[in-house]
């Protein structure tokens, strides 16, 4: 589909130009106005009204009788229907509940009627609202991909919800609800649009002769060209058997957690009965909050799959409610690889991803798609790096070096001896290496780490030091991306190393942003054209003399 060319469509109302037809598949793609799924209100917020008026009516009951009844009426806590029976009021109850569902039916009807969207040749629209009116734009040049969601309740009904995700803080324009047919239409729609849009741009730079910030704007602004055509699932690269995902469950650290936490309050009542009540309003509480957050994370990884898509990688995951997106390389800016320290025994590893989400930092459900690998092994682990970073080339020798060093000759900067003053665990594993295309850094011993940071995608990077390693002659290094579960920094380096790595670093990101410009290859070409290095090869970055660092 790069060939399409948004433009070349008439124009509709307002001089606003009609998607091609070559480009969508479904009829609400036409470049009109459109209306949601009439259930859209009751999905979207009617369940907590209507729970809410019931935990009111639950609650207030006696003074709502007292006050729309007469004196003479009596209320003794009797059953409501036989209450309504005796007292001779039936048809006024049944009209009362009536006009209740009129005006709950109305509300939703009119909060429907003016909740529609439209997608045109340059953008995605959103308008809602009633007494306040919201409209919403997503420039399709913008786009950097769109999740399908499925919650629970909305897929017994056959419906399910778009989010077009954009490149910007709280960006992101949300089409709640459409029949899932629907939904997976438009979908493909809009990538498809956004591919020709991006087409269109990289054109017309390469035309103009394409300055860095254009070619920097073109790495924001990135989406694999192409769509799924025929609607199938592609087939996942990772396999998570349940036996796995059950043990994994419970050897993570929630459930220790509630292990430990029954285990004192057991002890400590054998020891003193007299504590049960305090130990049980500290610890029961406790015990549910781990128990709970246990469960959800075993519910969301149910159903885990990761694939290469013609429109990017494809990750879908969950058993109540499913979520699937597409990443296009260009939105992960940072990836982690982590074992838990009870995971060893099964050698089983997780990866998280900062990426671009397009919702604020206050929005809980920004971090939900941060596992991109809940569980696997290292050839696991192997597989999803080439998927998420296809011009990053880390073979498994670097993997290895990376989350089992050190290694002799493995080509980290490590920590002097005297780090062991202020870092004694972890100061023989301190590393960090730097790549042509990105930076790796490895901590942790007990909880071993290892940081894949993109160049391309690095926004800042600082030097600093405490007043304990500033007389120590050490120094730490701290990598700035999107906000997102991956930390990026280490500690505990000689000043020196670490000043001239942090004038690499920099210099290096801003050469491989500016050279950035060869379009994203698909799944399959991306994996198979990645080979990886040999390790033997792979030396320490060069430091020039400095000046002891400060901080910055």
């Amino acid at each position: 589909m790069s060939g399409l060319d948004p433009q070349a469509a008439t124009p509709a109302d307002g001089g606003v130009p009609t998607p091609p037809p070559v480009a969508v598949r479904s009829e609400m793609s036409d470049g009109d106005w459109h209306r949601l799924h009439p259930l859209s209100p009751l999905l979207r917020g009617g369940l907590t009204l209507l729970v809410i008026i019931g935990i009111l009516v639950a609650n207030l009951r006696d003074r709502l009788i007292a006050f729309f009844l007469p004196e003479g009426f009596r209320w003794d806590e009797e059953d409501p229907v036989d209450f309504v029976l005796q007292n001779g009021i039936a048809v006024q109850a049944i009209v009362a509940v009536v006009v209740g569902l009129v005006v709950l039916l109305a509300l939703f009807w009119t909060a429907w009627r003016f909740h529609t969207f439209r997608i045109t040749g340059d953008e995605v629209e959103v308008r809602s609202g009633v007494l306040f009116r919201t409209h919403r734009r997503a420039p399709l040049d913008r786009v950097q991909g769109v999740n399908l969601t499925r919650p629970a309740l909305a897929r017994l009904v056959g419906l399910a919800k778009l989010e077009v995700v954009g490149a910007g803080l709280d960006a992101n324009v949300k089409l709640e609800y459409l029949s899932t047919a629907n939904a997976e239409t438009v979908r493909g729609d809009i990538l498809r649009l956004a591919s020709g849009h991006r087409t269109k741009d990289a054109a017309g730079r390469k035309a103009t002769g394409g300055a860095v910030a254009s070619r920097v704007t073109a790495g924001i602004s990135e989406i694999i060209d192409g769509v799924e055509e025929d609607g199938t699932e592609p087939e996942s690269i990772v396999r998570v058997p349940m036996s796995r995902l059950v043990l994994a469950g419970l050897l993570s650290g929630s459930t220790i957690w509630f292990i430990l936490i029954v285990v004192a309050v057991i002890v400590g009542l054998t020891v003193q009965p007299a504590w049960i009540i305090p130990a049980l309003g500290a610890s029961v509480p406790a015990a549910i909050g781990f128990g709970t957050y246990a469960v959800r994370q075993f519910i969301k990884t149910v159903r885990y799959s990761i694939a290469p898509s013609s429109a990017g990688v494809r990750v879908t995951f969950g058993l109540l409610t499913t979520v699937t997106e597409t990443l296009p390389a260009g939105r992960v800016h940072a990836v982690d690889v982590r074992q838990p320290l009870l995971w060893r025994w099964g050698g089983w590893y997780r990866i998280r991803v900062n990426k671009l989400s397009g919702r604020s930092a206050s929005d809980a459900s920004a971090a939900q798609m941060g596992d991109v690998l809940p569980i696997g092994t290292q050839a696991d682990v192997e597989r999803v790096l080439r998927l998420l970073l296809p011009s990053i080339p880390i073979g498994a020798e670097l993997l290895d070096a990376g989350l089992h060093g050190p290694r002799d000759g493995d080509g980290y900067l490590t920590s002097p001896a005297r780090a062991r003053v202020i870092d004694p665990l972890t100061w023989r594993r301190n590393g960090i290496l730097l790549l042509p295309q990105a930076v790796l850094l490895r901590t942790g011993r007990l909880w071993p780490k290892l940081t894949i940071l993109p160049l391309a995608r690095l926004q800042s990077v600082r030097i600093s030091q405490g007043p304990l390693a500033r007389r120590l002659g050490l120094a730490a290094l701290t990598g700035h991306t999107v906000t997102g579960p991956v930390a990026v920094a280490i500690e505990s380096l000689d000043h020196e190393q670490a000043y001239g790595l942090w004038n690499e670093i920099t210099a290096a990101a801003v050469a491989e942003a500016a050279e950035e410009t060869e379009p994203v290859m698909e799944g399959e070409e991306r994996i198979a054209e990645v080979e990886p290095p040999d390790v033997a090869t792979v030396a320490p970055s060069p430091t020039s003399p400095a000046r002891p660092a400060e901080e910055r």
